[in-house]
């Protein structure tokens, strides 16, 4: 079984801070970790490589050079290659315009690997942005089916089944291969690279698919041109006080509390 999975490199969020100007965020000096959602995509893969062997896990990731060290990150942890997809045409680019450089990719890696991919496996969403549209994007574009909101995911023949998140509990899907997965945060937390695999990793050269890898690409469909749609504006919003606090006097009883607050929520109109 042939798995891909992409990830992205973002920045830490716990430490994102906006420039108080130009609304805009700063990243110099802020720490760039593996998309998280991306890793329980990976960690998933892994699980199905470990009940069977003859898996073969691919990383692929979109971004600046800087971006390998994600990807040597996945070596480290499961991944078994890596590639990266990076070009100064592909600045700019929105989910939709992501997504069709990516569906482009999927099909240049299987040229130079000479495989199909059995599954491709996303995160559900990127926490820098929370959009969770290109592994959906990928799937229209690729005419795959597609599976969200995944947790867990066997091989089962020549399907996949995927335990699912959903509104009402969990839920098992079959899905015919080869499809698209993307993966939330299930029950479990993501493996550790082990001293070997690390050491390996960084050692491993990591082929970079640039702007000539792509000479039948539509570049009126990349980049910032190519993106219907643009941030206007990045900002903290701003911290506001407010609240009511009740406290309790003397003898008074928890049903007199809840007494209190009913009368403010009515007076408030609220209820």
């Amino acid at each position: 079984m042939n798995i891909l999975v992409c990830v992205k490199q973002v920045p830490d969020t716990t430490e994102i801070k906006i420039d108080p100007v130009k609304n805009t965020l700063i990243r110099d000096g802020v720490p760039s970790i593996v998309n998280p959602f991306d890793g329980y995509a990976l960690e998933a893969a892994a699980r199905i490589k470990d009940k069977n062997k003859d898996t073969q896990i691919i990383v692929v990731s979109m971004g600046p050079p800087q971006a390998q060290a994600a990807l040597k990150e996945c070596l480290a942890i499961a991944a078994d290659k890596a590639y990266l997809v990076s070009g100064r045409t592909f600045g700019g680019s929105d989910t939709l315009a992501t997504s069709y450089i990516l569906s482009n990719a999927v099909k240049k890696i299987e040229e130079l690997e000479g495989i199909k991919f059995d599954a491709i496996f996303c995160g559900k969403q990127a926490i820098d942005g929370d959009t969770a549209q290109v592994g959906p994007e990928m799937a229209e574009h690729l005419g795959l089916p597609q599976v969200t909101y995944g947790l867990e995911a066997e091989l089962d023949g020549d399907m996949l089944k995927v335990l699912k998140e959903d509104s009402d509990g969990n839920q098992i899907i079959g899905v015919k291969l080869p499809a698209v997965v993307t993966f939330t945060k299930p029950a479990w937390d993501p493996r550790y690279p082990t001293i070997k695999r690390k050491m390996a990793a960084n050692r491993a050269k990591i082929p970079v698919l640039g702007d000539d890898a792509f000479p039948e690409i539509d570049v009126t469909r990349i980049g910032l041109k190519g993106s219907p749609t643009h941030v206007k504006k990045t900002f903290v919003p701003q911290k506001k006080s407010g609240g009511i606090k009740i406290v309790k006097e003397g003898e008074e009883t928890n049903e007199d509390l809840a007494k209190k607050l009913f009368t403010l929520l009515s007076d408030a109109s609220i209820i």
